[in-house]
C-alpha cells in the first residue's frame, strides 16, 4: 500500500467543521491554540461560533480550512499514518508544502493568511462569476471560452476528466455556460465565489504574495514529495518555490493531472485531509481502483485507522 494526501481548497469550509476533532483530540486543540497564537485571532471561535458569511470571506475561509487540514494531518501522523507524496487543491496546496515540512508551521500560517487577505481585497472591479462544467473535454471548455463576446472568462481549474471550472466576468461566465450547454456539456454549475480565481486578473494579488513570501523560509526538500498545481510536477530544490506560488494565483490549476501524477507513481490509497469530500470524487471519476477515504469528520477519521493502521 503505497498512501497519497489531498488537501482541500477553498469551497470546501462549513461552520463548525473540525470542531468534533477538536472536542476529542487534545493534539487538534493544541494545533488551534498554536495557530491562534500566531494569527493574533481565536481561529477555532471563529471557524466553530461564526457565521457563515464571515468563515466565507476568502481572508477567513483559507486559513480554517488550512489549520483544519494540519490539525487532521498530524492527528494521522500521531496514529502511524504518514504520506511521503502529497498535494492540494489551490491553497491546499500550502496545506502539502507545510506538511511536508518544505514550510514551516508559522511561516505558512502567516503567509497564507496574506495571501487570503490579498485575493481578497485585490479583486479588479467589476462582477465576477466561476462555474463548473460537466461532461466535456478541455480543449473543447477552452475553444468555447474564446468565442464568449461578452467580456473575459478562461478555463482555471482542471479537475478531473469531464470537469473543468471556468472564472472571469459574470456576464461572460454565464454566456459561456451557455454556449458550453449548447456544446454537449452535461451540466454547467456556478460556484460560490467572488472573485476570478488562478485568472491574470488576480496580478495585483500575485505581486504581493511574491512581496510576502520573501520572509518564508523555504526548507530543503527530503523524503516528501508534493506535486505543483502549476504543472503537476513533483517540487525540487532547484525550483523557485516562491516565484511559482505567486504565479499560482494567476495560472490554471492542474488537479486532474495531480490526480494521474499521483497514480502513476505508485499511489493506491488516498486520503482527502479536510473539510468536505469534493477531491475524492475527482480521484473517483479518475481512477476507480484506487481506495479513497476522507476525514470530513471524526467517524471519518475512526475508519480510517480501523482499515489503514498497521
Amino acid at each position: 500500500m503505497k498512501i497519497g494526501f489531498l488537501f482541500p481548497g477553498q469551497g470546501a469550509q462549513f461552520v463548525g467543521m473540525c470542531k468534533d476533532y477538536y472536542d476529542k483530540y487534545n493534539c487538534v486543540k493544541d494545533i488551534y491554540n498554536k495557530a491562534s497564537d500566531v494569527l493574533g485571532f481565536d481561529i477555532a471561535k471563529m471557524t466553530f461560533e461564526g457565521t457563515e458569511e464571515e468563515l466565507c470571506k476568502t481572508k477567513n475561509t483559507q486559513i480554517a480550512i488550512l489549520v483544519m487540514s494540519l490539525a487532521i494531518a498530524d492527528l494521522l501522523k500521531q496514529n502511524g499514518i504518514e504520506a511521503n507524496i502529497s498535494a492540494g487543491l489551490s491553497l491546499g496546496e500550502y496545506s502539502a508544502l507545510i506538511y511536508s515540512n518544505i514550510i514551516g508551521f508559522e511561516d505558512g500560517l502567516k503567509v497564507v493568511q496574506k495571501r487570503g487577505t490579498y485575493m481578497q481585497e485585490n479583486l479588479p472591479e467589476g462582477n465576477w462569476s466561476m462555474a463548473a462544467i460537466i461532461g466535456l473535454d478541455d480543449k473543447t471548455i477552452e475553444d468555447t471560452c474564446k468565442k464568449a463576446t461578452k467580456g473575459f472568462v478562461v478555463p482555471a481549474n482542471y479537475n478531473c476528466q469531464g470537469q473543468v471550472a471556468i472564472s472571469g466576468e459574470k456576464e461572460a461566465v454565464a454566456e459561456a455556460m451557455e454556449l458550453l450547454k449548447e456544446a454537449g456539456a452535461k451540466r454547467a454549475i456556478e460556484l460560490k465565489t467572488s472573485g476570478p480565481f488562478h485568472t491574470i486578473k488576480l496580478q495585483e494579488a500575485s505581486n504581493k504574495l511574491y512581496e510576502a513570501l520573501q520572509d518564508v523560509k523555504i526548507n530543503k526538500i527530503s523524503e516528501k514529495t508534493v506535486l505543483k498545481n502549476i504543472d503537476a510536477k513533483a517540487y525540487t530544490n532547484e525550483d523557485d518555490i516562491k516565484r511559482i506560488l505567486a504565479n499560482h494565483v494567476i495560472n490554471p490549476v492542474q488537479f486532474k493531472s495531480i490526480i494521474e501524477n499521483m497514480i502513476a507513481d505508485g499511489v493506491d490509497t488516498i486520503i482527502e485531509i479536510g473539510p468536505g469530500k469534493v477531491l475524492s470524487g475527482f480521484v473517483k471519476k479518475t481512477n476507480k481502483d484506487v481506495a479513497i477515504y476522507n476525514t470530513n469528520t471524526v467517524e471519518d477519521f475512526e475508519k480510517i485507522i480501523a482499515e489503514l493502521k498497521d
